[in-house]
């Protein structure tokens, strides 16, 4: 996630140079054509670019406000996944007899859940990125655990099994009431629907069509727009041209980068920082020294990952 302190310039033109060489060429071409061949370029009416002009940023606004409701779905999902692992452990807290709870083994209710818990959101960040979703997970699962994901392609569901076992264990040992099972099943069920809803923005490709319409009306308005100028004000139709070009790519570029909210760049979702913030609000659940518990992730750059 971008840091809207710390946002350099040169992180915003560097993605969108190659485009901007191309206008400066087309715009330097156009003056050398009007020097040389200046009876022969026609006569482009400035009511031409400034049509196309606006249905461009008609389009440009309609594709920013998609991909940032793509990108703001994503993020209230992994805000749900906060509260609801908060809940989890809440839930173990209150529905499992005291004299279970607070084992120092891995083994036991409250920790089993809670460490399962913060392995799943870091294995489904992991996992929406295309990385190793069980990289880093041997810290809070058993041997046993990781065997068991081994077998499963989607890692993030094998979790959400072991929660479901786990589950049924705690009532078939009468731990656990029916109506307790089921409150901790609906809390595993709002799990299944983030991710699930994660998985369908992450797997939905953008219509690349209409991201290469607005790239290509881009460019025709640019040079509609650079034969106007070029008749009415010279040699000052190059910086003129150059400022409209960086505007609308600038535009087209947000668009296309907000698409995506899991594609592991500096404007994706923050999803390690926010399962870091889960597993420090788990294990002060948990009681545990503040010393093991690690710190936030602080940014020493523009972006949060």
């Amino acid at each position: 996630m971008l840091l809207d302190t710390k946002l350099p310039v040169g992180y915003i033109l560097k993605r969108i140079w190659p485009d901007v060489i191309r206008v400066l060429i087309i715009s330097v071409s156009f003056q050398l054509l009007k020097y040389f061949l200046g009876d022969y370029l026609p006569q482009i009416p400035l009511q031409l670019p400034t049509i196309l002009g606006s249905l461009i940023s008609l389009l440009l606004a309609f594709n920013l406000n998609q991909s940032y409701d793509r990108w703001w779905e994503a993020r209230k999902m992994w805000g749900a996944i906060v509260n609801d692992s908060r809940m989890l452990v809440l839930q173990i807290l209150h529905f499992v007899p005291n004299d279970l709870l607070r084992s120092p083994t891995l083994g036991s209710p409250l920790h089993a859940f809670a460490y399962r818990q913060i392995a799943w959101c870091y294995s489904l960040g992991q996992s929406l990125r295309g990385l190793d979703a069980l990289e880093g997970l041997d810290t809070f699962l058993s041997e046993q655990d990781l065997a068991y994901l081994r077998k499963h392609s989607n890692k993030p569901v094998g979790i959400l099994a072991l929660h479901t076992a786990h589950t049924k264990e705690l009532y078939q040992k009468e731990i656990i009431n029916a109506f307790q099972q089921v409150q901790l099943d609906n809390t595993v069920v709002r799990y299944t629907e983030s991710m699930g809803g994660a998985e369908r923005i992450k797997n939905t490709v953008f219509p690349a069509s209409y991201r290469q319409l607005i790239y290509l009306l881009i460019y025709l308005f640019l040079i509609t727009l650079s034969l106007g100028l070029v008749e009415t004000i010279g040699f000052w139709e190059i910086p003129m041209l150059m400022t409209i070009a960086v505007a609308f790519l600038l535009l087209e570029r947000t668009a296309r980068y907000l698409q995506d909210p899991f594609s592991n760049k500096p404007t994706d979702t923050p999803m390690t920082a926010v399962a870091r913030t889960i597993e420090i609000n788990l294990r002060q659940l948990l009681e545990e020294h503040k010393d093991d518990i690690p710190t936030p992730v602080v940014s020493n750059t523009f972006y949060l990952m």
